[in-house]
């Protein structure tokens, strides 16, 4: 069986033996894989520290039958993010990252575009910091890519009229279900259990972070409509994931 070659993320990691270790990656040409390292954790081996979490780096692997584990077999640093190390915020703020691309993908189901934008946000949250810049706004980072991770898995919410119906959805009084997915009327809101209020600045911030929108900056926007927001996606993704996802508290708005 011939190798395959693949830039990876590495997204969690469970020891398997006395020597070797089981990695979820993250790859731009494959999607998610779950491959053996044997011998992985042993001290000195191939792999050499390649199989941190967090991690980016150029693997080789032997692709195995449906169902089974693949075979790690090179694995080599390609890129580290330094400041997650001394940013706590950051640092949860990329393990919540990982646990979306580890929780919410299929596995062999190549999304480059989300590949993209998981790297970019974690080069944001982890480059370290020159001539005395501010730290980056860690949740900005987050519902950026957050809206990314919909938009490309085809979950990106309905904002510009009512989920449920398809009529117009531009009064004052708005709500959101994950179930729908995305904003509601006041006609379809009342048979929707899991719906919750939306103001209309939260739908516009909603807009604004959107992929195809300008990259601009939290500062912008009240914290009060960031709070609501992050409420708002934080609700949608228990919904898709079917539970809370376990790094969700830790995040800020």
């Amino acid at each position: 069986m011939p190798a395959e070659k693949a830039t990876a993320l590495v997204l969690r990691t469970t020891d398997w033996s006395e020597t070797s270790r089981i990695a979820t990656l993250w790859t731009r040409e494959f999607g998610k894989i779950r491959v053996l390292a044997k011998g992985g954790r042993r001290l000195k081996s191939n792999f050499e520290n390649a199989l941190d979490l967090l991690t980016l780096c150029g693997i080789v692997f032997l692709r195995k039958s449906p169902g089974s584990l693949d075979l790690l077999t090179e694995a080599q640093v390609t890129r580290r993010f330094p400041r997650l190390r001394n940013d706590l915020s950051a640092l949860y703020a990329a393990y919540y990252v990982a646990e979306l691309l580890a929780d919410l993908t299929e596995e062999d189901d190549p999304h480059p575009a989300l590949f993209d934008a998981a790297l970019a946000a974690l080069d944001r949250l982890g480059a370290p910091l020159t001539n005395g810049a501010a730290p980056p706004d860690a949740a900005w980072c987050v519902m950026r890519f957050e809206m990314a991770f919909l938009q490309e898995l085809g979950y990106s919410p309905a904002l510009e009229a009512c989920a449920a119906c398809g009529g117009p959805a531009d009064g004052r009084r708005l709500w959101f279900s994950g179930e729908a997915g995305g904003v509601l009327c006041p006609a379809c809101q009342a048979g929707r259990r899991d719906r919750r209020p939306l103001s209309p600045a939260a739908r516009d911030l909603l807009r604004a972070l959107r992929p195809d929108a300008a990259d601009g900056t939290g500062a912008a926007w009240r914290p009060e409509v960031r709070r609501e927001v992050r409420q708002t996606l934080g609700h949608y993704f228990t919904w898709l994931l079917g539970r809370r996802p376990r790094l969700l508290p830790y995040l800020g708005s």
